[in-house]
């Protein structure tokens, strides 16, 4: 652990890698006033703001009680030891006594996973890149990773292999939310929402905190058709064109709290409103997200006598499989790739082309003489 003597060095203001004699973007003094600045460029995103909060203070607290040495101070060989950290960490940093709030929390449940290492390791070094693009420090201890950049094109097609439902699943998820108890008002409230939010994630491939933060003024019509506009990573505008049953199922969803069909130009109705209708106050992404599990895992229940497969594939999915659900259907009805790539906003065609399933499909037939 770090010598209690030495904390006051800890602030990053002596940083070794601090930038020198240039000029600085940011008013930051310390390494935690630095950090806050790129953490307030997320603050339009909860969800990638919570998770990039976590990692930079996991680093944070083992740099400086660990190592003994400020943010501004670590070299490539400690981000080494600390990706070795990651991987297993001691056992007083996952002490289940310690509590999970306060100065002396605990951060970690247990060791991370290889693709979390990935995964935390490239947020930080967006974090580096950052600071060095603004003039605070002088270079990235990250940018000398080899070969561990991020995922490859071969990670996120293994990810979207696994993660989406294929039709004959995602008709038993439809059905399973018409068949929902609607005995009481709540329930019924809670059965028009989970079956729209299905729908509005599914229709649109949206990310969770996009449809999260969606409102009715966010449709427009163009050419007699209906386009959404989002927000979306980074802050990126773009739209999606949906479908006229789409629009229906959102007419159904609003009639049932009381509003118009059609939204207005101007109005501010969150597309997913609180459970007993609108308030003005759109939902975070988690409970968007809550949503949805919501209704997986007693569907899941309700699949495992007749297919224990699929029900493992319901416990598992998120908000986030839905996206990938929709990019596949897409793909499966023939859509063209430009088009899904459009739709999902994705930077690469090599990103799009992961949902590809009905090209694997007939290859698979070719090759081994069984139908597709």
């Amino acid at each position: 652990m770090a010598d209690p003597r030495a904390v006051g060095t800890l602030d990053g203001r002596q940083g070794s890698n601090r930038a020198r004699g240039g000029v600085c973007q940011l008013s930051a003094d310390t390494d935690i006033e630095a950090v806050g600045a790129w953490l307030a460029e997320y603050a339009n995103s909860p969800h990638t703001l919570r998770s990039y909060r976590k990692e930079v203070e996991r680093l944070l607290v083992w740099a400086t009680r660990g190592q003994g040495k400020p943010l501004s101070s670590l070299t490539r060989e400690d981000l080494l030891a600390y990706e070795a950290f990651l991987a297993k960490p001691s056992d007083d940093w996952i002490d289940p006594r310690l509590p999970r709030r306060g100065g002396g929390r605990r951060l970690f449940d247990g060791p991370l996973s290889a693709r979390s290492v990935r995964h935390a390791l490239g947020i930080l070094s967006g974090l580096f890149n950052y600071l060095v693009a603004a003039g605070y420090l002088a270079g990235n201890p990250l940018a000398l990773r080899r070969g561990r950049t991020g995922h490859t094109v071969g990670d996120l097609r293994r990810a979207a292999v696994e993660r989406y439902l294929d039709q004959a699943l995602w008709q038993f998820v439809l059905d399973f939310v018409e068949g929902m108890p609607r005995d009481t008002v709540r329930e019924e409230q809670h059965r028009e929402r989970a079956r729209w939010v299905l729908r509005l994630l599914h229709g649109a491939g949206l990310r969770a905190a996009e449809a999260a933060q969606a409102r009715a003024c966010d449709l427009a019509q163009r050419r007699g058709k209906w386009w959404l506009q989002v927000i979306g990573k980074g802050g990126v505008p773009g739209d999606v064109p949906v479908s006229d049953a789409w629009m229906a199922d959102l007419a159904r969803y609003r009639a049932f709290h009381g509003l118009a069909a059609l939204p207005r130009p101007d109005e501010r109705t969150p597309l997913i409103m609180a459970i007993a209708g609108g308030n003005g106050r759109c939902l975070t992404s988690t409970a968007v997200y809550l949503i949805v599990k919501g209704v997986f895992v007693p569907a899941a229940d309700a699949r495992q006598a007749d297919d224990p497969a699929g029900a493992a594939t319901l416990r598992r999915a998120s908000t986030h499989w839905l996206r990938h659900t929709a990019a596949t259907h897409q793909a499966d009805a023939g859509t063209d790739l430009r088009f899904i790539q459009k739709n999902l906003r994705h930077a690469s065609l090599e990103t799009t082309a992961i949902y590809l399933h009905a090209e694997d499909d007939r290859r698979h037939a070719a090759t081994t003489g069984q139908p597709s």
